[in-house]
């Protein structure tokens, strides 16, 4: 049987040869760790304050340290969303009325 409950934790990552360092722990807890990977996006958008380059989420067991050693170089950063299409309006001049 697994944990009784997961929690996030938010790391700060900067240069590569450095560790993440945990910024904050959010006091939600998970049911499963499939809930607390699905809210990670939601959580790493509220904390755009945090003044790190990287900023990552860490769901672990209730009750255990956060991951001993995390690095920078580690962490696997999404792609670059390409921009939504641009779709320009054409005026089309009708015929002027005589």
């Amino acid at each position: 049987m697994g944990p009784a409950f997961y929690v996030m934790a938010i790391l700060g990552c900067g240069e590569a040869d450095n560790a993440c360092e945990p910024v904050s722990t959010l006091a939600t807890r998970f049911e499963s760790a499939q809930a607390c990977e699905a809210a990670t996006v939601d959580a790493i958008e509220r904390a755009g304050d945090i003044l790190y380059p990287v900023v990552v989420a860490q769901c672990r067991p209730a009750k255990t340290a956060v991951s001993q050693k995390l690095w920078a170089d580690e962490v696997k950063i999404p792609e670059a969303q390409q921009p939504a299409r641009v779709r320009r309006a054409v005026f089309a001049q009708k015929a002027s009325r005589s």
